[in-house]
């Protein structure tokens, strides 16, 4: 079983209205996660246990690494004794893909705060895909909606305070799916692998909302998954709305406290009357 959260004893620990002294505290627990293709490491990333198989999915896809189609399946490794490899997780192409082992290949680990940091060249950190073409238009109230909804539903959040949440709303404000991680773009590759190994079809007719701010990777990733609107409770960054803007994305930050700033493509948000 997976183990998302540890329960630790901390020392001189001061809480607001308490005095210092031993406490125990829940923590996300952040741990290596290695990505083969074909039995191939093509990376690791440090990601917060739990949902591999979509992580790994939605990773491959999202950073150009496969194409969908050559998706076959996704499976635990296994070690010399039969057991289960702790921490590995291997992706399987069908019969007659080819992948560019080198082109994608990692010059080190992926953390979990930077989704780009780790590409071995600066050609490689912009996935090519083509810029997103969707008729998907969303009342303004209901984005403020699934924000709220958003953040009720963080469980691993409100027990340790330290995950991103990566949510996916159909247009009428009715979660999809939601996936925390130590990483927002961690967290973002779970929530499009859940889709991928649902079956669902891309492009992803949805919003996806983040919890963090919205970082070039981010709007890179909804690019290549066909996400038309993205929707974040923080600050853009200059790269995510030029990523926005060249892959025709309806970006949204701020989005908190009954307010939005609208970033590119505000014709598929329909304001109150």
């Amino acid at each position: 079983m997976d183990v998302t959260t540890e329960r630790i004893r901390t020392c001189d620990v001061t809480r607001r209205g308490a005095a210092a002294g031993d406490a125990v505290d829940s923590v996300v627990v952040e741990e290596p996660l290695e990505i083969r293709v074909m039995g191939r490491p093509v990376a690791v990333v440090m990601r917060t246990p739990g949902d591999d198989r979509e992580l790994a999915a939605g990773f491959v896809i999202t950073e150009g690494i496969i194409e969908l189609d050559d998706l076959s399946a996704v499976s635990n490794c296994y070690d010399a004794n039969g057991e289960t490899a702790k921490n590995v997780i291997n992706v399987s192409l069908v019969e007659g893909a080819k992948l560019d082992y080198e082109r994608f290949r990692r010059n080190m680990y992926t953390t979990s705060s930077c989704g780009i940091c780790g590409k071995a060249t600066l050609d490689a950190v912009e996935v090519q895909a083509p810029p997103v073409s969707s008729d998907i238009r969303v009342d303004e109230i209901i984005l403020y909606q699934i924000a709220a909804t958003c953040r009720k539903s963080q469980r691993l959040f409100d027990e340790t305070g330290g995950l991103h949440a990566a949510a996916l709303f159909d247009p009428s404000g009715k979660l999809i799916d939601l996936r925390e991680d130590v990483g927002r773009h961690n967290a973002v590759d779970k929530v499009v692998g859940a889709r991928i190994l649902g079956g669902a079809p891309t492009p992803i007719d949805a919003i996806l909302f983040v919890s963090g701010r919205a970082a070039f990777e981010i709007l890179q990733k909804a690019r290549v998954a066909g996400i038309a609107i993205v929707a974040a409770v923080g600050a853009p960054t200059s790269l995510a709305i030029d990523c926005a803007k060249r892959g025709e994305i309806t970006l949204v930050g701020f989005l908190r406290d009954g307010g939005m700033n609208i970033y590119n493509r505000p014709d598929r948000i329909r304001a109150r009357g």
